[in-house]
């Protein structure tokens, strides 16, 4: 099989749900603009090279729905051969949607392509508009229904995870991600447009455009004391707060992918290979214990080990889960590659989006620090994990 080359992998700002810049601002928006900012950090790509794009989506429907991956290239002024699809694996959506793209252009079938992800749960909420469990299934397996929440309350209670170490790793959360925001070490972020609507004094809206350069949901003031007062918001009794759970966000993220007869026509010096990519299945009802299945299977596939890793990102969908996968996994020797701008507790978790915006953040670091392999991994709702291991190109 061909090796696929990662070019260009950038993001937009990951911004609150409902509160923050992008609550105004269409999905389609968002994917369109990030496509085209992809192409045009690409020297010499031209819109009608691209032959598909891939577009993870979480919640696929309303706003974001009617395959968007097609749709937003079509706003964006691709071409009408340039084919789109929209691909579901709920938080891996937009790993998922590069590991398509990238294995296209292995198996010869296509020679560029553009990979990405999206959710704006200011539109879509979580769970959707409009869930329906299947009716007899739920009776027999509720967990396959139950909200992520709860699956974290589960993981803390089942493996001894406590409320004081979920506050210590989402401060450390914060405190990463402010560091790395006055550092300005987000190079993966494109400024975006953003809309909103301005009240003027006839009692009619205008809609005006500004640029959000960056994450709009890092709490700077964020202590260990600050968040041990809040309290749990799945359980009563229980140890999950919002402060040590991922914020819900908005955001797009997109990869330029291509083959190596392609980086050599246009001149280019990759950023990555990505080597390996896989998923495996758990429990429903702890659904954020996917990385430590997900990581050591990938591993074995690769033939390395966990200190061969010189950067991880690991989700932070909730405190309790990543905790309790680094600790399985032997992680927490090297806590200071992992994560190493903050992680979802303080930059964001929009769903379908966040293995395309882990990928974006996981290449920029190890360029600038010289990295060699790279893991992103995540749970999955429903009960899976995610990894990819991408390698870094001399």
């Amino acid at each position: 099989m061909k090796d696929t080359y990662i070019v260009t992998s950038v993001r937009t700002p990951g911004c609150k749900k409902d509160k923050g810049a992008f609550k105004d601002t269409l999905p389609e928006d968002l994917v369109a603009f990030i496509l085209n900012a992809a192409v045009d950090k690409t020297p010499g790509l031209k819109k009608e090279d691209v032959e598909d794009i891939m577009i993870g989506c979480a919640f696929p429907e309303a706003e974001q729905g009617l395959n968007i991956g097609r749709t937003a290239g079509q706003i964006a002024g691709f071409p009408a051969h340039v084919s789109g699809a929209t691909i579901n694996r709920f938080c891996s959506s937009g790993l998922e949607a590069i590991a398509l793209g990238a294995l296209r252009i292995m198996a010869g079938w296509s020679q560029v392509s553009i990979a990405g992800g999206v959710e704006s749960m200011s539109f879509v909420p979580l769970g959707g508009n409009m869930p329906r469990p299947h009716p007899e299934y739920t009776k027999q397996h509720a967990d396959l229904y139950s909200s992520m929440g709860i699956t974290a309350e589960n993981v803390a209670k089942r493996y001894k995870v406590s409320r004081e170490q979920q506050d210590e790793f989402a401060y450390h959360s914060q405190r990463k991600a402010s560091e790395a925001l006055d550092q300005g070490r987000f190079t993966e972020i494109v400024p975006t447009p953003a809309t909103k609507y301005v009240l003027q004094e006839n009692g009619t809206y205008t809609r005006e455009t500004f640029i959000q350069a960056h994450d709009d949901g890092i709490r700077k003031g964020t202590t260990a004391e600050g968040l041990a007062k809040l309290n749990p918001v799945f359980a009563a009794g229980g140890s999950v707060t919002a402060g040590n759970s991922s914020q819900t966000t908005d955001g797009a993220a997109a990869s330029v992918l291509m083959s190596e007869e392609i980086v050599k026509k246009y001149g280019l010096k990759p950023i990555a290979r990505l080597v390996k990519y896989t998923t495996v299945g758990c429990r429903a009802d702890e659904m954020g214990v996917g990385p430590k299945v997900a990581i050591p299977k990938l591993l074995d596939m690769a033939g390395l080990t966990i200190g061969d890793i010189g950067l991880w990102e690991i989700n932070e969908a909730f405190a309790s889960q990543a905790l309790h996968c680094i600790n399985e996994l032997g992680l927490d020797k090297y806590m200071d590659r992992i994560n190493v701008n903050g992680g979802a507790i303080a930059l964001g978790h929009p769903l379908g989006c966040t293995g395309a915006k882990l990928c974006a953040t996981l290449l920029a670091n190890m360029k600038s620090r010289g990295v060699k392999y790279g893991v992103e991994s995540m749970c999955v709702g429903g009960g899976m994990g995610a990894a990819a291991l991408f390698e870094l190109c001399e």
